[in-house]
């Protein structure tokens, strides 16, 4: 019953990252973030002064790009 109930919490865990984490991730520049965040490309979420990317904003991100420049 403890494994089962241990399972469905971490299932709702949200995964956040830092500006630099997601910058990190698609080996791009922190500058770049910043700017796909400020023009609306990359959502994100603002808790006090921290900016944070979830999972979910990340996967829907690179869902965006590829819808628009086709998979490889």
């Amino acid at each position: 019953m403890e494994l089962e109930e241990s399972a469905a919490n971490k299932e709702s865990y949200v995964r956040a990252y830092t500006v630099e984490q997601v910058a990190d991730l698609l080996q791009i520049g922190r500058d770049k973030i910043y700017e796909l965040i400020r023009t609306g490309r990359l959502r994100s979420v603002k808790i006090g002064r921290l900016r944070r990317i979830t999972e979910r904003q990340l996967d829907d991100f690179v869902t965006s790009l590829e819808q628009q420049h086709g998979s490889l």
